[in-house]
């Protein structure tokens, strides 16, 4: 069996609760009872990726992970909920969540989470499952592996000069930008177009296996739901969002034999992404919460149906958590 990222790190004892460099500082600050931090990531990279250096990698998610075990109670969202129900939440109580599927969620997150004995919630969109990937990752791997000059006027995006690492990543934010809120077929033709106008191979093991999603749920992970095909369910029709909604639910569940409790509206915006229709959808669909991604921390006054969703982007621990404890002291609801 090949070696995972966390066989090939030190092993070290287990940090103190109370000796941990960060969690006094924490402790002294204060946090709020009953209010549920939840965190938003997407993949943990075996290395650095020079195209997008703020993406989370291995190295990063260790150190993260050894502060939040250290600092906080770790709970998957259906956990959450339940305590926040009850009105028996811990005091800076988190959870960390996975959204779209990607195997390295499998391969070098899962690991680590073991390593730590930390928990999480993965949202997986079923559609790109063994072997898919989803629109923008074809994007970004078009971009990555073009030549240094393509011709992309039959899209309507000229011709592009491809000679730096900035170029390329100037390139991807300008595609994503112009594909993103088209319609789900006219994207996938314009996407397609793409593909046959740079020529390229493209990836086809981005997304997670059917056989990983099992082992997720397996070492005890929570597994929740996230569309079919991941569209932005406010350009859809409302019978087709409640399918989108509905089928990847049941997918899952038939994958892992185990009730799918939770949701996450892909791209997640109010308003914007979602409608208020959407979230009746979850509800009657079956779903005990879903989370935006509207920045805050849930309390037991939350729609539970829209609950608010931050991860800090500082890569100073202290004030990464820092962040962490003022988001978790905003004002109001954040949905």
């Amino acid at each position: 069996m090949p070696l995972t990222y966390s066989d090939q790190l030190p092993r070290r004892a287990a940090t103190p609760a109370g000796s941990h460099p960060l969690l006094k500082s924490i402790l002294a600050l204060g946090s709020p009872r009953q209010r549920l931090s939840i965190l938003i990531f997407h993949r943990v990279l075996p290395q650095p990726d020079p195209l997008f250096p703020h993406e989370m990698d291995a190295a990063r998610f260790d150190t993260l992970l050894g502060l939040l075990t250290a600092c906080f109670t770790l709970v998957t969202l259906e956990q959450g909920l339940a305590h926040l129900r009850a009105g028996t939440l811990p005091p800076r109580a988190a959870c960390i969540t996975f959204d779209d599927g990607y195997a390295d969620n499998a391969e070098v997150a899962l690991p680590l989470l073991r390593r730590h004995g930390a928990v999480a919630t993965f949202f997986v969109s079923t559609g790109f499952l063994d072997g898919g990937r989803m629109w923008n990752d074809t994007v970004i791997e078009l971009m990555r592996r073009a030549p240094e000059q393509v011709d992309l006027g039959r899209a309507g995006f000229g011709v592009l000069q491809l000679d730096s690492t900035a170029s390329r990543r100037a390139a991807i934010d300008t595609l994503l930008g112009k594909l993103k809120y088209l319609p789900l077929e006219q994207r996938r033709d314009q996407v397609e177009l793409l593909r046959e106008l740079v020529g390229v191979p493209l990836p086809d093991d981005l997304m997670m296996r059917s056989a990983q999603v099992r082992e997720l749920h397996a070492a005890g992970m929570e597994i929740g739901g996230h569309t079919v095909n991941h569209p932005i369910l406010a350009r859809l029709a409302p019978q087709e969002a409640r399918r989108e909604i509905a089928d990847g639910k049941d997918a899952l569940e038939a994958l892992t034999g185990a009730p799918v409790r939770t949701f996450a509206y892909p791209n997640g915006k109010p308003g914007q992404d979602y409608l208020a229709e959407h979230a009746a959808m979850a509800r009657e669909i079956g779903f005990a919460g879903a989370v935006s991604t509207s920045w805050g921390a849930a309390s037991a006054r939350s729609d539970i149906h829209q609950l608010p969703r931050f991860t800090p982007w500082d890569r100073n621990q202290f004030r990464f958590a820092l962040r962490l404890l003022q988001n978790m002291r905003r004002p109001g609801e954040t949905v």
